[in-house]
């Protein structure tokens, strides 16, 4: 599958379009996760707990994403692109989503 964020895939024309696809994610970090990145906030720099965590559920935002395209009988992804949002004060949103096409290697 392939998933990029521009409009138009090198080598390929757009046969057709299936519609709007999605990949949902809501995370939390645990309590010990959250009670290191607050003392980590103390002074300053990287939280890499949550810098980890973020990165794990892009992807798993990703996989979700093309596995909804799939369903649409998409064989591509373009502009794609992320969101994110805080679901109270523990819980983070990632929303992966895009247009789901088919696409041909162009001839």
């Amino acid at each position: 599958m392939i998933v990029t964020t521009t409009e138009n895939i090198v080598g390929y024309r757009v046969r057709e379009v299936k519609g709007q696809c999605f990949g949902v994610v809501v995370r939390s970090r645990g309590l010990a996760g959250n009670i290191l990145a607050s003392l980590r906030t103390i002074i300053g720099g990287e939280i890499k707990e949550y810098s980890s965590l973020l990165e794990e559920a892009r992807r798993h935002a990703i996989d979700r994403l093309t596995a909804n395209a799939r369903l649409m009988g998409g064989n591509a992804v373009v502009m794609m692109r992320f969101d994110s949002s805080e679901i109270g004060t523990v819980m983070t949103e990632i929303v992966a989503y895009g247009t789901a096409v088919w696409v041909e290697p162009l001839e």
